[in-house]
């Protein structure tokens, strides 16, 4: 008896420790062997279909109507998302998803152990924290708007109504986030063909309701005077559109089961939900007179079809929310080393959203401050991807040092100086700089050549060839950073290394 008994504690402890292990594997930054890797292509497709088509996606399509009319705005979306998407996505999901390794850990090589968080507390840390705010202020003006129509009353824009619902939406949003990425993907299945219909459906009604005509004839709602500044202006924008979707990529891609099955459905998913999406924003605004979706979708659709689309619109902005917010949490515990690293996972995601939540009381000014923020975004972004290509595609040829990313300090590889790679954050800094000199979205100075090249495709390839420089300078002449090691060094052994501890707990 007492045998049995204690092989019987021996099995609780093994299964104990492999749940843990199982846990550390999706809330933290152990690779994921491929049996825990959930997601095909089209699984993925469809995660990057939902996340594309929600309401900040018509909001996008509004403000493009800002400064160009319907022909020059669809170019405008092609062109900037083609060149956003292309660039971010390799830089995103390549390692993460041929590794199995969390976005912000297999940056360690980049940046540094300590340089990847100073990062994440700054540029990562804003920039969803931004957009998680102002997706639930969205999810408050559509329900608000919906509340109008059907009871009469006549919220505003800015009352207390939208952040009341948009505090709710950031519950859900927790509910949904803590119970971890397999949930997140399950409602998206569900999600992404709604969307998909709810779209459909908003164009169907938007050309019975319009002549083409009318709509190729609108002017754009409050351009510049010059013809090619509006046009630049608007691809800028949706370049940046592009960028913004680096935080959340990576660690979502790490869930596919081949890096074949995380690159084109990342690129095809979003940039085809992205500008239907887009497109359907942009008609509506040029023809109703109102960049804000939550305004004309209940007039499109009518009380009871538009109120339905919004309420659904509403619930799949709060999915993006959690898949958002998922990536970010993922990178804050990674980040912050042991200081954060046993912080329960849904008091962890409970902080993230305490600024997000004083955000949702200044609706009107995160409305006001949209084109602006996700430009200033997409400037820091695109330095930072310009870094990320030219370390893994050119100096380590798609290869890196398992064990040495979850080393800490001198010992690993990838300590550098400090902790720091200082050729990657010095690469981020001179891009963004580069980029805001091209192109202030602040004051709404340029430069030249900003009408010729964009400011992001610049700031990129400039980033890039900095990293190259600096990191031949610093690093590889000394033999530091492990920039020599050849494919099959390190990730194969490390990788064998990880699936016998696992199965051997």
């Amino acid at each position: 008896m007492s045998g049995a008994s204690e092989r019987g504690g021996v099995a609780r402890k093994i299964e104990g420790a492999s749940a843990e292990l199982d846990q550390a594997a999706t809330f933290g930054s152990l690779p994921l062997l491929k049996k825990e890797r959930i997601w095909s292509g089209w699984d993925y497709s469809w995660v990057n279909l939902s996340l594309a088509i929600a309401t900040w996606a018509f909001l996008v399509g509004g403000s493009t109507a800002l400064l160009v009319g319907f022909q020059d705005g669809i170019a405008a979306m092609v062109i900037g998302n083609a060149i956003g998407l292309g660039i971010m996505v390799p830089a995103a999901t390549a390692a993460s998803a041929r590794f199995g390794v969390e976005q912000y850990t297999i940056l360690r090589p980049v940046f540094g152990l300590i340089g990847v968080g100073v990062l994440v507390f700054t540029v990562i840390l804003v920039t969803e924290m931004g957009w998680s705010s102002l997706l639930a202020i969205m999810v408050g003006r559509a329900v608000t708007q919906v509340a109008n129509g059907a009871a009469g009353t006549d919220f505003g824009s800015g009352s207390f109504l939208v952040t009341a619902v948009g505090l709710v939406a950031i519950v859900i949003a927790w509910l949904i986030l803590s119970r971890g990425p397999v949930t997140i993907g399950k409602l998206n299945r569900f999600v992404a063909p709604g969307l998909v219909l709810v779209t459909v459906f908003m164009l169907f009604f938007l050309v019975a309701n319009t002549s083409w005509e009318a709509l190729f004839a609108a002017e754009p709602l409050a351009p510049f005077d010059e013809s090619q500044l509006n046009f630049m202006l608007a691809v800028e924008f949706n370049v940046a559109v592009g960028f913004s979707w680096y935080p959340v990529m990576g660690s979502m891609a790490r869930m596919t089961r081949s890096p074949k099955a995380a690159l084109w459905p990342a690129f095809t998913g979003l940039i085809v939900g992205t500008l239907v999406a887009q497109i359907v924003g942009m008609a509506a605004a040029l023809t109703l007179g109102d960049s804000d979706p939550t305004v004309w979708m209940l007039p499109l659709g009518g009380p009871i079809l538009g109120a339905f689309m919004l309420l659904f619109i509403s619930f799949a902005n709060i999915t993006s929310m959690s898949s958002i917010v998922y990536s970010t949490v993922l990178a804050i515990r990674q980040a912050s080393g042991n200081l954060l690293g046993r912080v329960p996972w849904p008091l962890l995601c409970g902080a993230f959203f305490v600024l997000p939540a004083i955000l949702t009381f200044f609706p009107d000014f995160m409305y006001q401050q949209f084109m602006v923020f996700v430009t200033i975004s997409g400037a820091f972004l695109a330095a930072m991807c310009g870094a990320i290509l030219a370390d893994y595609f050119v100096l380590r040829r798609q290869w890196v040092r398992l064990p040495d990313l979850y080393k800490l300090r001198s010992d690993s590889a990838y300590h550098f100086t400090g902790g720091v790679n200082w050729a990657g954050i010095a690469s981020v800094v001179v891009g963004a700089a580069f980029y805001l000199w091209i192109y202030n979205p602040v004051t709404l100075e340029t430069h030249p050549l900003f009408l010729l090249l964009t400011a992001s495709a610049p700031a990129t390839v400039l980033s890039g060839g900095v990293y190259l420089l600096l990191a031949q300078l610093l690093h590889r002449r000394r033999g530091v950073g492990a920039f020599a090691d050849k494919p099959g060094d390190g990730a194969t052994s490390s990788t064998t290394q990880h699936t016998t501890t696992r199965k051997g707990v």
